[in-house]
């Protein structure tokens, strides 16, 4: 296919956290709002002149230094941060926000706070630790509103004179609405027969939208969308279609690996993809929009921190019904090496995506950067592929 107009310009944003839109944002008096978690509602940190970024350390190399602070046997997601911190690569920062989504990304901005990794200079400079529930209820919203009142919004007017009144979150809804329409009208092209975008570029994108001050990103996106429109795919059949599922991807090689095999990746339910983390938010006039926005977060939410039976068995069902929206042939289940809450859900939800809804499943675990293990994670997924190639001729279809 041809090359996409704006592709390398999205690419060269996802070489470093401190990017161009970072400093273009931060130059016009923006005030930076690093996060490390989805379970923190994105509006509420792109209030006024308040940006969120998405802390995420790309091309990581060694992790000795954070694996002295937090031992070998946490998750290479949270080392990794440590690590860039450590080396400084967070110092654009203007605050940290941190939800418990997983002790092991609370050890993480711990250290960072501990070690002094950022705001150093920034006499305003704030971290703030979030409870958020366990369970999709109304204790549980009642919890979530008090929480984002008392750790995002007071902080960033007390700190930094943001403006946090209804109609500054209805704003900030609308722009973030804006950049999830765009995400997910560029996402349908994958559901064709011959796609014309691959999955590694739709990563690319998507993964921009949370890594960048959205404002900046959204003419791009509108450009590509109206491009996409007239691109012709190419002809050469994909040897299969499979749904990406599990712990955060911030590395786009990992896409770009399973394709090269031959696999098509279809659709993206982890953190920080498009499903369901673009879905739109619905606002009306009859409550206020923090309480609608966090409703909307909190029920949609696929963490597997949501322990109540309604999520624990509807995380597997909203993959069965993604992986045949986008008419998946498999699922790849992976997590990022010792991520614990993914284990659990990769172990159980492997099972019931095989047993229950007849899925060809692949289990991985994987490094934070794919490169580490390349070879040995081509050969799984080669082999996975040629599963599903086998099955398939066995029903007597076509290779």
């Amino acid at each position: 296919m041809k090359d996409l107009k704006h592709l390398i310009w999205f690419e060269n944003l996802l070489q470093t956290a401190n990017n161009a839109l970072v400093k273009e944002a931060k130059e016009a008096g923006g005030v930076c709002v690093a996060y490390t978690c989805e379970n923190v509602p994105e509006p509420l940190m792109n209030l006024d002149r308040a940006f969120s970024i998405r802390l995420f350390a790309p091309n990581t190399g060694s992790l000795d230094v954070a694996t002295y602070y937090m031992t070998a046997f946490l998750c290479e997601t949270s080392r990794a941060l440590l690590e860039r911190a450590i080396e400084g690569g967070f110092n654009f920062a203007d605050c940290v926000v941190s939800p418990d989504g997983c002790t092991m990304i609370n050890r993480c901005v711990e250290n960072m706070e501990l070690l002094h990794t950022m705001g150093r200079d920034n006499g305003r400079f704030f971290h703030e630790y979030m409870e958020i529930p366990l369970k999709a209820d109304e204790n549980g919203l009642a919890l979530y509103v008090l929480q984002c009142k008392n750790h995002v919004l007071a902080p960033l007017r007390e700190h930094y004179g943001v403006d946090i009144s209804d109609a500054s979150i209805r704003r900030a809804a609308a722009e973030h609405n804006r950049v999830c329409e765009l995400i997910r009208a560029i996402g349908e092209f994958r559901k064709e027969e011959n796609p014309r975008i691959t999955g590694y570029e739709f990563h690319v994108l998507t993964l921009a939208t949370y890594v960048c001050p959205k404002r900046l990103v959204i003419d791009r996106l509108a450009e590509t969308l109206e491009e996409l429109k007239a691109r012709e795919p190419d002809k050469k059949p994909w040897r299969a279609r499979v749904a990406l599922v599990g712990s955060e991807i911030d590395d786009s090689g990992l896409i770009k690996l399973i394709e090269e095999t031959g696999a098509y990746v279809c659709a993206d339910r982890f953190c920080f993809g498009s499903l369901p983390g673009r879905d739109p938010i619905a606002l009306t006039e009859e409550e206020d929009a923090l309480t609608q926005i966090c409703r909307q977060y909190m029920y949609r939410c696929q963490c597997p921190r949501m322990m109540n039976m309604e999520k624990v068995y509807g995380r597997k069902e909203y993959v069965s019904k993604i992986a045949r929206e986008y008419r998946a042939d498999g699922v790849i289940y992976e997590q990022v090496k010792f991520c614990d809450p993914w284990a659990y859900e990769r172990t159980l939800g492997a099972s019931m995506l095989r047993e229950d809804y007849g899925f060809p499943v692949l289990s991985i675990d994987r490094p934070y950067n794919a490169a580490a293990s390349s070879g040995q994670l081509r050969t799984r997924v080669q082999a996975f592929v040629e599963s599903i190639e086998i099955k398939r001729l066995k029903r007597g279809g076509a290779v």
